[in-house]
């Protein structure tokens, strides 16, 4: 072959590599398919999807060099060093440095969604979490509420509202309803009025609003039949079919409506809650009760049992001391 052959052969396979490189989508190109996907195929809650979104910027943020030529295991090590040694500023002007083992996990899941996805639509030959260990966290903070804790929440709310029946009586439902029935926040706030049947004293979590994606139904507990049945004559001047209203106008109350009450009662109480632990509170009490997790599992709507044992990590010493003392050498094995 000539040395004209050679050059326009070479030339050639220039062209293509550098016209294959601009067809190549980025990284973040890639990203927006995959959230496209999840929104609209998968049907992933919205609030999945801003976890998702906040993860990768952050990961962006750090590994503003990352590509698909360079998305292995030495660079995801490199994201979590950046996040363990960095300095940021908390509360009041406090310098705080590095991250719990469970923040870990949960940038971890979020990453790892993406990256399992760029690996079967071949955009990368292998995800690079693929052969790391998962950084299981461990839980030693207290997870439930005490009754004590109940007792003063309780309290601050008829204090809170004293003079505003609509939103005493509210209120009152949303505690017990948290309580009694182990809902998450978006299943409450999701809640219509066709969700209660007073006649079978029960209240439905329909499947589009569940994280399960599965409906599921819950006795509801005397004392939460009582309140929604004084509630429901206070808002009947509602039109909107949601449950939990707002007491400024005819709609849903929000997230942020919701937030800002559980603020308020922490500063009339002096109790630091978040509504989450009121979902733990019902599950340890529940268990206690029943001594059944199957039950347990179906009425908390998971899929899996062990989400279900992740709920009773912070069972006090307590709770096992009869079982301890009901063991005999007589009964032994």
């Amino acid at each position: 072959m000539c040395v004209r052959h050679i050059s326009l052969s070479l030339h050639n396979d220039l062209f293509f590599v550098i016209l294959e490189s601009l067809m190549r989508k980025n990284i973040q190109q890639l990203f927006e398919e995959f959230m496209y996907e999840c929104e609209f195929a998968r049907k992933v809650k919205p609030k999945t999807l801003l976890a998702y979104s906040n993860t990768f910027q952050l990961f962006i943020r750090i590994i503003p060099d990352c590509s698909l030529d360079n998305l292995t295991q030495e660079t995801i090590v490199r994201f979590f060093k950046v996040l363990q040694e960095r300095k940021r500023i908390v509360g009041r002007g406090s310098i705080k440095v590095g991250i719990k083992k469970s923040t870990v996990a949960t940038y971890w899941i979020k990453l790892n969604a993406f990256f399992e996805w760029l690996t079967v639509r071949k955009h990368i030959t292998s995800n690079p979490f693929s052969t790391m260990r998962f950084p299981s966290p461990e839980y030693v903070d207290k997870k439930f509420l005490k009754k004590e804790d109940i007792e003063k929440i309780i309290t601050g709310i008829h204090s809170l509202h004293n003079n505003n029946i609509l939103a005493l009586k509210r209120n009152l439902v949303i505690f017990y309803i948290l309580l009694f029935c182990g809902l998450r926040r978006e299943e409450l706030l999701s809640l219509q009025v066709r969700d209660i049947d007073f006649a079978r004293k029960t209240l439905t979590v329909r499947g589009e609003t569940s994280k399960s994606g599965r409906s599921r139904d819950i006795p509801l507990h005397s004392t939460v039949l009582m309140h929604l049945k004084d509630y429901f004559d206070s808002r009947r001047t509602y039109t909107t079919p949601y449950l939990i209203v707002s007491t400024l106008q005819d709609e849903k109350l929000t997230d942020f409506g919701l937030k800002h009450l559980i603020d308020k009662l922490k500063l009339q109480t002096g109790v630091e809650f978040h509504v989450h632990q009121l979902r733990h509170t019902f599950a340890v009490n529940f268990l206690k009760t029943s001594n059944n997790i199957l039950k347990l599992k179906q009425l908390m709507g998971h899929k899996d049992i062990s989400i279900t044992m992740i709920y009773l990590r912070c069972l006090p010493v307590s709770e096992f001391r009869g079982d301890i003392e009901n063991m005999n050498i007589d009964s032994l094995i």
